[in-house]
């Protein structure tokens, strides 16, 4: 899934400040959470959809990686990302 142009400038005012500024881990995190999340539901209905079972896979370890990274960095902004997100650990 890609997302439209329109959402990825959405997301990066909102979680990093301005709408050019989509590098910020907080706006790659949520980037990937709403990818995570659009699969995810694809897969409920696709249970045999192994390819992109795999590609499911790969995001969520791309986005723990970019969450321990924040999280040895600077824990506030881990600990805020996580709460707007709703994501657990």
């Amino acid at each position: 899934m890609h997302l439209p142009e329109s959402e990825i400038k959405e997301l990066a005012k909102t979680h990093g400040g301005s709408e050019s500024n989509t590098g910020k881990a907080e706006v790659q995190i949520a980037l990937f959470t709403k990818r995570i999340a659009h699969i995810t539901e694809h897969l409920r209905s696709n249970k045999k959809d192994h390819h992109t079972r795999r590609a499911l896979i790969n995001l969520v370890g791309k986005r723990r990686r970019l969450l321990d990274y924040l999280k040895h960095r600077e824990i506030s902004r881990y600990r805020a990302i996580i709460s707007e997100l709703g994501i657990r650990k």
